[in-house]
């Protein structure tokens, strides 16, 4: 007969009477679960009966890990806008709720990644790795954590950094027909964020499978997906996810914005964004209003966008600039969304179609395009030359619609039309290649000080890119007052001018 040793037999009673403690101390759990029922199904929506506690925007689980969230609450029965595909629901189903409003991991995890509006990666490059979830709803900071928008962001636009600036912490409008070029404007600005410091968050809404793909594509060939979150929602997604879509993507940025950093947010666009809570809110059977559009549409923009600013330093001085897209349609900006949206945001850039027929890219209309922090977010050294530049080209376009009409001009007025044309073309850009600072402000400079008038229209662009290749060879310590907030002596100017007389006097025609 084998016997344990007299210690290992110590250690067995121990741990016997051990066990015995806890299972004697053990006092089970009950967690209560709230299930209700789900009584009918429609595209996008669901009502489901049996949730008396439920709150207004608490997530609901139904079968197969699909979300809703709870918009309708009535007495008998609750509206729920669902967040995925429910083709496999059915009448009867069990539905929980989860005791939480809907929210989004957040952190530095998703530089680099394009997920939906769950925070569920859509790139095939394994899970979103996140600590920390912020709800998609949050409060817009008090007017006393702001602190006034004075720091530029760049474009690198001509058109736009010279003649209709944005600021840190602004919210500049981007409205015009379909196809004229507003999504590449945001993507354009997103590019030229390299090396500035400043995250961006790309929020595709509705779109085409087929369109987000070429933005993405876009952002990561120019190294841009470094600093870039791509929040994504397509055209067969429901409704729902359109819906939280900006409102994820803004609690991402605000997430950055929040531990002191710059952030752009594009949300492409809010046309469709409006129209999904149209459908959600007609299928809820909601009171529609004008163009069957519900009474609080205004609301769900202006709460939105209302989130975008610039902190106080106290705060971490962060800022989260925001460049809402709108679609008009047949150059109708007076529009009920247009509208709604030009009120709430500080500025806009339309995109006419008549300049995009006629190859002038960007199809910035200076005219209709207006910035309301205008030139105290733009950098000194474009304030002393910005302001003749936009009289000048408003002079141009009020005396070319006459010009057409084939009458005599006087020499003062030729040169206008001339001085205008050149101004035109060097304000044209091709797409994906931001200018730098000091590139724009030599060629505005030369432009202002009609420099370029004697140049000829068809060698107006070599004339323009060689410029811009000396203005990179400009002394390190002129380039550093471009960015400061001292305007150019006239020295400075006298020097830039002098090397542009150099530069273009190749390129110049005999007079």
């Amino acid at each position: 007969m084998i016997t344990a040793p007299e210690n290992l037999q110590s250690v067995f009673d121990q741990t016997f009477a051990g066990i015995s403690q806890a299972r004697e101390a053990y006092t089970p759990q009950l967690i209560p679960r709230e299930v209700g029922t789900l009584t009918s199904l429609s595209t996008g929506i669901a009502r489901v009966s049996g949730l008396p506690g439920v709150c207004f925007e608490e997530v609901v689980k139904f079968p197969g890990d699909l979300y809703g969230i709870a918009f309708n609450v009535d007495q008998d029965e609750v509206g729920v806008v669902l967040l995925g595909d429910y083709w496999q629901l059915h009448a009867g189903d069990e539905v929980e709720r989860r005791g939480h409003v809907m929210d989004v991991p957040v952190g530095d995890g998703l530089i680099g990644r394009v997920v939906n509006p769950l925070g569920r990666p859509l790139d095939g490059h394994g899970p979103v790795i996140s600590d920390k979830r912020l709800p998609i709803e949050r409060p817009s900071p008090p007017i006393m954590d702001r602190a006034p928008v004075t720091v530029p962001l760049q474009t690198g636009i001509k058109v736009i950094d010279a003649l209709v600036p944005i600021g840190r912490g602004q919210r500049e409008l981007i409205l015009g027909d379909r196809q004229t070029g507003k999504t590449t404007i945001a993507i354009d600005t997103i590019l030229n964020q390299r090396g500035q410091n400043v995250l961006c968050v790309y929020c595709a809404i509705g779109q085409r499978a087929s369109a987000v793909a070429k933005a993405v594509a876009d952002l990561r060939e120019n190294g841009a997906m470094e600093y870039t979150v791509v929040v994504v929602t397509e055209g067969n997604d429901p409704p729902g996810l359109s819906y939280i879509a900006p409102y994820a993507a803004t609690s991402i940025a605000e997430h950055f914005m929040e531990a002191g950093r710059d952030v752009l947010i594009v949300y492409d666009d809010l046309t469709h964004h409006a129209r999904a809570y149209r459908e959600l809110s007609l299928l809820l059977r909601r009171p529609p209003g004008r163009e069957a559009y519900p009474g609080d549409i205004f609301y769900i923009h202006s709460r939105l966008l209302e989130r975008a600013t610039h902190l106080r330093a106290e705060l971490g001085g962060g800022s989260l600039t925001a460049l809402p897209i709108i679609e008009t349609e047949a150059q109708n900006i007076a529009a009920y969304i247009p509208t709604n949206l030009i009120s709430i945001t500080d500025g806009q850039i339309y995109l006419a179609p008549k300049l995009f027929e006629l190859g002038i890219l960007p199809a910035v209309d200076v005219g209709k395009s207006v910035s309301r922090v205008g030139g105290k977010a733009q950098l000194a050294a474009y304030r002393a030359v910005a302001g003749d530049l936009k009289l000048a080209y408003a002079q141009f376009e009020e005396l070319e619609t006459f010009a057409r009409f084939g009458t005599r001009l006087d020499e003062n007025t030729r040169k206008i039309i001339e001085h205008g044309l050149r101004i035109r073309t060097c304000l044209k850009q091709p797409e994906f290649t931001p200018v730098t600072v000091p590139g724009q402000i030599t060629v505005l400079l030369a432009l202002t000080a009609k420099l370029f008038d004697s140049v000829p229209l068809d060698k107006m662009r070599d004339a323009e890119l060689a410029l811009r290749k000396t203005a990179a060879e400009l002394p390190a310590e002129l380039i550093g007052r471009f960015s400061s907030a001292d305007k150019l002596s006239d020295s400075d100017r006298e020097v830039i001018l002098q090397i542009a007389r150099e530069t273009l006097a190749p390129f110049q025609q005999a007079t």
